[in-house]
């Protein structure tokens, strides 16, 4: 299926799509994983005002779409996954005193999302900077191509890393590593991102899939135009679409709460409520995988109501 920015859905959605421009191509690579596409290469992926709202409902429309469950988000081109703000806009404010503003999910929809129910996973090739880097810091699961770039540039320019990304990056480097990038402004390959923990997974350009097994071959025949760092985001999506919904739902809750710096055993009975509390525990997707595991035979899952 080619990007489009008005795409053919291929299921009836329960919800209507939010208006988007071209800045942002969706595509579908499965009835299940939305590819969410930065669509400015001539200005290497810089989000405008606008593109930043645009986003935050894309995601919000993700969430509450029961049959999508699975987000990816990558830039168009080979230069940039996304090189920050659009500073030409920026300027442009600065000079005319015009105001420019962020949804409260921040940077792209994502730099400050706290509480979306659905994964989203990062395929990043060439620059990720600024405010690119501050969605990759706050994102579920980042795949670079090897050939990918890693920096918060502020300082360089004399602005600074407020889209969320200074007090997380803390959290997953360091104090130290932490310093070092937001200080210096230094780049860094996505190999030593990896390293650090801000990485997943280095891909080579030449990916043509297949590493997740059964999961990867069907996105192989099925997706001959996704390759490289993309398809194998679409893979690992595909893993997780194949997953009990509820299940990723409530253990990405989990994972949120921590970090957010809830304690382990406050976090451990917020996750047990919740799961009280939404028909979870003994729910319909529980009483299916328990019984399609004894059974000897794959699940059956029904899209969540959470």
């Amino acid at each position: 299926m080619p990007p489009s920015s008005s795409p053919n859905i291929p299921f009836k959605p329960t919800h209507p799509l939010p208006h988007i421009s071209s800045q942002t191509l969706l595509t579908f690579p499965t009835p299940q994983i939305i590819l969410v596409t930065l669509n400015r290469p001539a200005s290497l992926n810089c989000i405008s005002t606008s593109q930043h709202h645009e986003l935050a409902s894309i995601w919000d429309w993700m969430d509450n779409e029961p049959g999508i469950r699975c987000g990816i988000i990558t830039g168009a081109g080979e230069k940039a996954f996304c090189a920050g703000a659009d500073l030409k806009e920026w300027n442009e404010s600065n000079n005319t005193g015009k105001r420019r503003s962020q949804p409260r999910s921040g940077f792209g929809g994502i730099s400050n999302r706290s509480r979306g129910k659905k994964p989203i996973i990062a395929a990043v090739d060439g620059l990720c900077l600024g405010g690119g880097f501050e969605m990759a810091i706050n994102i579920d699961m980042v795949f670079a191509s090897s050939s990918a770039v890693f920096g918060l540039p502020e300082v360089r320019i004399g602005v600074v890393a407020l889209a969320g990304a200074l007090p997380r990056l803390v959290r997953t480097v360091g104090r130290q590593r932490a310093m070092e990038c937001a200080l210096t402004g230094k780049q860094y390959p996505a190999e030593e991102m990896r390293a650090w923990g801000l990485v997943n997974e280095v891909v080579t350009g030449d990916y043509k899939g297949g590493n997740q097994g059964e999961k990867g071959r069907e996105v192989q025949e099925g997706g001959e135009q996704y390759k490289g760092v993309v398809r194998r985001a679409i893979e690992v999506a595909e893993v997780i679409a194949g997953n009990s919904p509820d299940s990723v739902m409530i253990s990405k809750y989990g994972i949120e709460l921590g970090w957010a710096g809830i304690g382990v055993e406050d976090g451990s009975a917020s996750v047990t409520q919740v799961m009280k509390d939404k028909g979870v525990d003994g729910g319909e997707n529980m009483k299916e995988g328990v019984r399609a595991f004894v059974e000897r035979r794959k699940a059956k899952w029904v899209d969540s109501k959470l």
